[in-house]
């Protein structure tokens, strides 16, 4: 005979089991490393205002205000669902609060068809994300480059809808990037889009960036060297 006391136990281990199975299976950070996305809300993160040289620009009272109401459209047009960063393809660039100066970032994402991305380094454009159909050209590459290398070593890119991994790492100004495990971006400088004329900025934002369509990102992690 099953007694209140036992079917008590039953239906606490039963409850249990789902807890820990979600426990066991959550996402870690690679050692060493420390998460920037928190998989459940923009903790950290904050809304684009301008480039680099329009906010050295600003003063500090402009900035401000100006930082208020990206963060306001940001809210806007980005959420988590499912535990994954979602963008809507209407606003702009999610950034980091922090800056950086050499770091390894590790990052998965995903687009649709026709999807053209990037991940900004230190506040610059970009480690190209898009449809490999549409250039026939992988991503990963350093689109806006325009005297050293642009494009991707190899097309490592998954079927659209499928996640792919990047392991990007900045050092000085040159920049090697993996995708899928796949190394597509060897060592290269990445230029500074905004002033030709100076060498890339020594720290700043990491930017999510979009052209019009929905994406998604998560697993996200940095370290700092």
């Amino acid at each position: 005979m099953i007694t209140k006391r036992m079917l008590l136990v039953l239906l606490t281990a039963a409850l249990l089991v789902p807890s820990f199975a979600l426990a066991d299976t959550a996402p870690k950070p690679p050692e060493g490393f420390t998460p920037l996305f928190n998989g459940k809300d923009l903790s950290g993160w904050k809304g684009l205002v301008e480039d680099p040289e329009k906010r050295a620009k600003m003063t500090p009272d402009e900035l401000k205000a100006a930082q208020a109401k990206a963060d306001e459209r940001m809210r806007e047009h980005w959420k988590v669902v499912d535990g994954a960063l979602e963008f809507d393809g209407k606003g702009d660039s999610l950034c980091t609060v922090k800056d950086y100066a050499d770091f390894e970032m590790y990052v998965d994402w995903k687009i649709l068809e026709k999807g053209d991305s990037g991940i900004y380094l230190r506040g610059s454009p970009q480690v190209q994300i898009w449809d490999p159909k549409l250039n026939n050209v992988g991503s990963g590459g350093l689109y806006n480059n325009e005297k050293g290398p642009s494009k991707a070593l190899e097309i490592a890119d998954k079927p659209i809808g499928e996640w792919n991994t990047f392991h990007i790492k900045m050092v000085g100004d040159k920049v090697s990037v993996w995708l899928n495990d796949k190394l597509v971006v060897d060592n290269v400088v990445l230029e500074n889009y905004w002033d030709r004329s100076k060498p890339i900025y020594p720290t700043g934002q990491i930017e999510l960036q979009n052209h019009g369509n929905t994406l998604w990102f998560k697993n996200i992690y940095i370290k700092e060297l």
